[in-house]
């Protein structure tokens, strides 16, 4: 099994490679997503990264609250996304005019 991983709380210049680089130790990488913003295509400090369970807990462990460019790392098992509902708007809410 594998398991995805949270990492926040990254330097805005943190890359996919730092990120390969510092889960590598701790076992083999099956995917990384850095997470960017829709309009600006900026990176926005947080990454997804899937490993096997056993290397996944073992790098949870280790590198949280480790310090990577001036800030502590947050790293935890991802939880499922929650649903945001529909696409929203006003409309959407049931107000009647």
């Amino acid at each position: 099994m594998t398991k995805r991983i949270y990492v926040g709380n990254l330097p805005y210049s943190a890359t996919e490679e730092e990120v390969r680089d510092l889960f590598s130790q701790h076992g083999e990488i099956i995917s990384v997503a850095m997470i960017t913003d829709r309009e600006t295509g900026r990176f926005r400090g947080f990454c997804f990264v899937e490993m096997e369970d056993d290397a996944a807990d073992a790098a949870i462990e280790a590198l949280n609250d480790q310090e990577m460019g001036g800030r502590s790392l947050r790293v935890n098992e991802a939880r499922p996304r929650e649903d945001r509902g529909g696409q929203g708007g006003y409309r959407d809410r049931g107000n009647r005019w």
